[in-house]
C-alpha cells in the first residue's frame, strides 16, 4: 500500500526527519522528491521564514503480506516434557509466592501447566499498576516471568500472564474496535492507521478481520511502533 506526505522544515534534512517521525520508518523505506529547496529563494522572499518542502512516499514492503500472514498463522508451539513443566511451574511459584506477598492483601494468584506454556493468572481489584498503559506493564512482567520459569531448563518456556481479566476485556475491545474501524474504511474508502500495538494485540485485529471481504490488514513500522492499517480490498 502506498503512501505519500508533505513535509516541511527549515532545512531539507529537517524536513526529511520530520517526515520520517510522521512515517514512523527508517530512511530507506521512502522515496524522496525536494518540492521547495532551501536554496530556491527569490529577493521578495528573503524575509519570510524559510519552509523548505519534500514529498515522502513509503516504499512498497513486499514482506508485509508475509509478516501478516505470519501473525495471523500460530506459531508453532515448543512441546514441554512432563518434566520441564514441573520444572517451570516449581519455578514461577518460588517468584509469586514472593512477589504477591509485597502486593495489596488478599491477592491471590494460579499457576497451570501446559506442554506448550505456563499460564498465570493474579487476581485483585487493585492491580491496575501492573497492567500499565495498553498493558505495557503486564507485558513487560509476562516477559521477566518467562525467562524465570525457564531457568535450568534447555527448553524456551514461554509464560502467559493475565491480570484481573485484563486480557479477554481488551480482546473484546479491539474486536469492537476492528469492526468500527472496518465501516469507517468502507464508507470513506480511505485507509486507517491504528496506534501502535503489541503482537498479541496486532494478531487479534488481523484475524477479528480475516474473513472480511471488503477491507484487508498489513502491519506497518518498526517495533515498538509497529501497528496495523486497514483499507479498501484492491
Amino acid at each position: 500500500m502506498e503512501k505519500t506526505i508533505i513535509s516541511e522544515g527549515k532545512t531539507t534534512n529537517e524536513a526529511i526527519e520530520n517526515g520520517l517521525k510522521k512515517l514512523n520508518v527508517s530512511k530507506d523505506r521512502v522515496e524522496i522528491k525536494v518540492l521547495e529547496n532551501e536554496d530556491k529563494r527569490s529577493f521578495f522572499s528573503i524575509l519570510t521564514p524559510r519552509v523548505v518542502k519534500v514529498e515522502m512516499t513509503l516504499k512498497e514492503n513486499k514482506n508485509e503480506k508475509k509478516i501478516k500472514q505470519e501473525e495471523v498463522k500460530p506459531k508453532k508451539e515448543i512441546q514441554l516434557t512432563i518434566e520441564e513443566q514441573e520444572k517451570a511451574k516449581e519455578n514461577i511459584e518460588l517468584f509469586l509466592k514472593d512477589f504477591v506477598s509485597k502486593l495489596a492483601e488478599g491477592t491471590t494468584y494460579t499457576v497451570e501447566s501446559t506442554t506448550s506454556y505456563i499460564n498465570v493468572t493474579i487476581n485483585h481489584n487493585e492491580l491496575g499498576y501492573l497492567i500499565g498503559y495498553r498493558g505495557e506493564t503486564l507485558y513487560a512482567l509476562q516477559n521477566v516471568m518467562s525467562a524465570i520459569a525457564g531457568k535450568g531448563i534447555e527448553n524456551k518456556v514461554r509464560v502467559i500472564l493475565d491480570i484481573e481479566g485484563y486480557k479477554a476485556k481488551r480482546e473484546k475491545t479491539l474486536e469492537e474496535l476492528a469492526e468500527k474501524v472496518a465501516k469507517t474504511v468502507i464508507k470513506t474508502h480511505k485507509p486507517v492507521k491504528l496506534e501502535p500495538m503489541q503482537a498479541y494485540e496486532r494478531k487479534i485485529i488481523h484475524s477479528k478481520l480475516q474473513q472480511n471481504a471488503k477491507v484487508e490488514t498489513t502491519s506497518i513500522g518498526e517495533e515498538p511502533y509497529r501497528r496495523v492499517v486497514i483499507s479498501l480490498k484492491k
